[in-house]
């Protein structure tokens, strides 16, 4: 009987439980910091906090971290990577991703987003539901494609950046690191590092620049 721990009890984490059981994942439990004031999370069980994952990583079969914001998610990632955590990945059966797209460890692939042909996805990333990675993009670690966003071909996002709900990025551009996409911005040209930008056509925000 395979066995999967996720850490993060949040609504999140119950589309990755969710999403791990159509996976064919057969016993899902979580793990939580809040632990053990939480002790469930919608119909499964909150077990124990972070340290007590550490010390029981070689019951599972799988890890997933499942906390939505991308830089606690990307150090909890290296803490378990570190520790020994057998780090999975999880693809929807509803999800369309070409043999020839390669993914890290401990990405998650919700229903309906397709991944292209040569597309390269890095470690711990989400691809929320119903968006789409065209044919050559490269994608950092610990990035957000969040719902219906899309992403044309040869697109680059850099480490730990956030693509908002909806957003739509032209072909061939470079978003950089730890940049956010508004909700329904339309990104023509390129994005440096540690910038906010929204807007059809997207505009950098500076009083709301990332940190």
């Amino acid at each position: 009987m395979n066995r999967l721990a996720i850490l993060g009890a949040s609504g999140h984490g119950k589309v990755v439980a969710d999403t791990a059981e159509r996976c064919g994942w057969q016993v899902i439990e979580f793990f939580d910091d809040a632990w053990p004031q939480t002790t469930r999370n919608g119909v499964w069980s909150v077990v124990g906090d972070t340290a007590s994952l550490k010390g029981v990583l070689h019951t599972y079969d799988g890890v997933l971290v499942a906390i939505g914001n991308n830089h606690i998610r990307y150090r909890k990632l290296l803490e378990l990577e570190e520790a020994g955590a057998r780090l999975c990945t999880l693809i929807d059966p509803a999800a369309t991703v070409s043999r020839y797209a390669s993914l890290e460890a401990g990405s998650v692939i919700f229903a309906g987003v397709v991944v292209n042909a040569n597309a390269r996805i890095g470690l711990g990333a989400i691809l929320n539901t119903g968006c789409s990675v065209d044919h050559d993009c490269v994608l950092g670690a610990a990035v957000h494609i969040s719902p219906g966003a899309r992403l044309a071909g040869g697109v680059r996002v850099g480490d730990l950046s956030w693509v908002g709900i909806g957003a739509s990025v032209r072909q061939l551009v470079q978003i950089g690191r730890q940049v956010m996409v508004g909700a329904g911005a339309a990104v023509v040209s390129d994005v440096a590092d540690l910038l906010t930008v929204a807007g059809v056509p997207a505009r950098i925000l500076p009083e709301k620049s990332a940190k």
